[in-house]
């Protein structure tokens, strides 16, 4: 399954009540919150002495994917060329790969 087929496959479950401005601020809001719930499973696992939920992390990454797909919908542009500009950028700040003193000194 390419990047975009799962783009359209994930939207067929989402709410056709909403409009484009909210179907926005739903995957924004999604984002942050699925982030929030990621972030929970990987400090439990290093502060509390869980055993890392590699089963329910991979779930949540789904979830991120899912409100990632939304959010692009909602701006009218493919999970390919967010994808694609994402790479563009990246290898604009590190030609090379990734160079410390470039982090430090990024513009």
């Amino acid at each position: 399954m390419t990047i975009n087929e799962y783009q359209q496959l994930a939207m067929t479950t989402l709410n056709p009540a909403l409009d484009r401005r909210d179907v926005l601020i739903n995957g924004v809001m999604g984002l942050c919150g699925e982030a929030g719930e990621a972030i929970d499973i990987v400090k439990k696992h290093l502060a509390q002495g869980h055993e890392l939920d590699r089963d329910k992390l991979i779930g949540e990454l789904g979830d991120i994917a899912w409100y990632l797909a939304e959010t692009a919908m909602a701006l009218g542009v493919d999970l390919e060329t967010v994808l694609a500009r994402n790479i563009d950028k990246l290898k604009a700040r590190y030609p090379q790969g990734f160079e410390k003193e470039r982090s430090i000194h990024r513009a």
